[in-house]
């Protein structure tokens, strides 16, 4: 399966999903750099999942859906490392240097968090396009209450990894690998891919093209979000 590969079924619920990353938090070592990611995107999900309880998405299903569908990717990718297949490209540089003991653990979260938003994300607007038999308009609303959460998230994520009582100095060279990644930008560019992404599904070649790109393009980040770093 290629990386722009619809992911249509089987799919369970958000709580199912819930369940397979706590799975894995049970068995993977505090300070491992999936572990790391999977507390992060677990915090994420459960607090989708509670949304979703008390009615705040304005479509359930879709928001569902969709959130079934990322969560999935990121799910494979780890099914896929420990079978030792090939991940996609974004998730090699994080299975790759997940004990690297010069990586640190804002590191480790904020190279998930590239690979999953800046290439999963877009897929799964796909994968929930195909899933429930909708456009991806029809998924803007659920998009952006996702995307609002993950940007809440992300700010914590910084402010509890962040190294040191005070903030990162400026010579710290994890300062400037901050400074060069955006969820924000992260977040625009996933919806313009989506988008680019539904446009070609009538012509799969260019899709999968387009797709292999972008995976490449995103596992280039992450290498780079996680250079090993002096302390």
């Amino acid at each position: 399966m290629s990386p722009s590969s619809p992911v249509i079924a089987p799919a369970g619920s958000v709580g199912t999903v819930v369940s397979r990353m706590r799975a894995l938090a049970a068995v993977l070592p505090e300070r491992d750099g999936v572990a790391v990611f999977n507390r992060v995107y677990l915090t994420v999900t459960e607090e989708i999942d509670r949304r979703l309880g008390t009615g705040e998405f304005p479509d359930p299903r879709a928001a569902a859906a969709l959130d079934v569908r990322f969560a999935e990717r990121y799910l494979t990718a780890v099914e896929a490392a420990e079978a030792d297949r090939r991940p996609p490209a974004c998730w090699r540089p994080l299975f790759q240097l997940r004990r690297h003991p010069g990586v640190r653990p804002l590191q480790f979260a904020l190279a998930g968090i590239n690979a999953h938003i800046g290439h999963d994300l877009a897929l799964a607007v796909v994968d929930a396009c195909h899933a429930i038999g909708c456009e991806p308009a029809d998924l803007e609303d659920e998009f952006d209450h996702v995307g609002e959460i993950l940007t809440a998230l992300e700010e914590r994520v910084r402010e509890d990894l962040m190294p040191g009582p005070d903030l990162l100095q400026l010579a710290d060279p994890l300062t400037h690998l901050l400074g060069a990644w955006s969820l924000e930008r992260a977040r625009d560019a996933a919806w313009a891919a989506a988008r680019a992404l539904w446009s070609l599904r009538h012509c799969p070649d260019v899709a999968g093209e387009f797709g292999e790109r972008l995976d490449a393009a995103v596992g280039f980040a992450g290498r780079m979000l996680l250079t090993p770093l002096a302390r």
